[in-house]
């Protein structure tokens, strides 16, 4: 027997952004919010992510992933959220309706409204196609953290982390706490993708961590437990045999894309994601899409951001209001790969913190970002920040105010 749950707007994930909204949206006493979590806590990543470095941007603290995650929790039911936990989304029952199977049997919750806020993931070694053995001591950053902070469970001794972005660092930390020393990371890019302050604080007696650049896994040694990996140096080919009982693979981000698509929502081919305009609508009426599903991935306030972003159109959708019709493409040059949001409107809001979110391929240190449409240059920014890759590269919509809203494509271009 199927229990119907009706409510004014469904959020699907309870992580940073999915809570954020929650948070915003409830506050009106005449909405009834329902957040569905498939795990059996909420808080998303920052529960299990137990170092500093959370909430600067959306709550102007600087505290532990666990800590953030209470305090996200904490405002969303304060506001009079309802969090089902332990609630897995298994598919559309029909437009603004969902399959949720739970302990409490199956349910069909029906929304006036639906925010997809299911996240990202990092690929696991079958999707990397690293070949050799098949051992046990191989982790995604995820499944680590998971496994050390909220299982507590060892790990070995001696690792080998494959990225050297901001994920990468928080695996070496995480191996840290768990008495594991991270004895090489490895990237494929000429530089660490990281900030400056992570490679120096890495090199450190402290953390004594060596990065390997132009470097890539080529071979999985061991049964049936690690015990080395072959690296490969991509420039020259050189060859060598690094002893380990761990390997760490991070970043390499997907989205949790499977709701949009079997929705059969529009999507970005750059990100996987959902395609969304600056409001977080998606092309389907009253379902919206926010953080790291759209930008596979940035850091945990900023899709926080995404979620408090949402709020308004979501008010405005439920009072009635339609989205324009007319609507201009962003796309991305190389060497970038992707951009978004993926649609502008005339008369839109601006995307949260007015910025554009992109994701680069080569290392920029002083980048000249330049806009086009129909053949003329719509506007040109040069930014004291570089494009780096492993990291979102932030450009300010502004660029956009040239583009002319029945004009064709707007193309994204970064140069040095």
């Amino acid at each position: 027997m199927t229990t119907v749950v009706t409510t004014d707007v469904a959020i699907i994930g309870a992580g940073p952004a999915g809570l954020t909204a929650a948070a915003e949206l409830a506050t009106d006493p005449a909405l009834k919010v329902t957040i569905l979590e498939r795990e059996a806590h909420a808080g998303g990543i920052p529960r299990h992510s137990d170092h500093l470095g959370y909430g600067m941007r959306d709550m102007k603290t600087f505290i532990t992933g666990p800590a953030y995650a209470r305090k996200l929790v904490a405002k969303a039911t304060a506001a009079g959220a309802h969090i089902l936990t332990e609630a897995m989304v298994t598919g559309w029952h029909d437009e603004h309706s969902l399959d949720v199977t739970s302990p409490q049997g199956r349910l069909q919750v029906d929304a006036r409204a639906i925010i997809l806020a299911t996240g990202a993931r990092e690929r696991p070694r079958p999707a990397r196609l690293i070949p050799g053995d098949r051992p046990a001591g191989v982790y995604t950053t995820g499944q680590l953290q998971n496994l050390v902070h909220l299982h507590h469970r060892a790990v070995g001794r001696r690792a080998v982390v494959v990225g050297a972005e901001l994920v990468s660092w928080s695996a070496v930390l995480t191996l840290k706490h768990a008495g594991c020393r991270t004895a090489l990371m490895t990237t494929i890019y000429p530089s660490p993708e990281s900030y400056g302050v992570f490679n120096i604080a890495g090199k450190s007696p402290l953390m004594g961590v060596d990065v390997a650049t132009r470097t890539r896994v080529v071979r999985v040694i061991g049964k049936p437990a690690l015990t080395a990996v072959e690296i490969e140096n991509i420039d020259t080919g050189a060859r060598r045999i690094v002893e380990c009982d761990t390997l760490v693979l991070t970043g390499d981000w997907i989205p949790d894309h499977e709701l949009a698509r079997s929705a059969g929502l529009d999507m970005d081919p750059a990100t996987r994601g959902p395609l969304t305009d600056t409001a977080l609508r998606t092309n389907r009426s009253g379902v919206f899409a926010i953080g790291n599903l759209l930008h596979p991935v940035d850091t945990a306030d900023i899709a926080a951001l995404d979620g408090r972003h949402v709020a308004g159109p979501v008010r405005a959708y439920l009072r009635g209001h339609s989205a324009p019709r007319d609507g201009v493409r962003l796309l991305a040059d190389e060497p970038l790969r992707w951009v978004t949001p993926g649609i502008v409107r005339p008369g839109d809001t601006a995307p949260a913190r007015h910025r554009l979110l992109m994701w680069t391929d080569t290392l920029i240190r002083v980048p000249k970002v330049t806009a086009r449409q129909d053949g003329r240059v719509i506007g040109r920014k040069t930014l004291p920040w570089p494009a780096s890759p492993g990291r979102v590269f932030r450009v300010p919509s502004s660029i956009l105010d040239g583009a002319n809203p029945r004009g064709g494509p707007v193309t994204v271009s970064v140069t040095s």
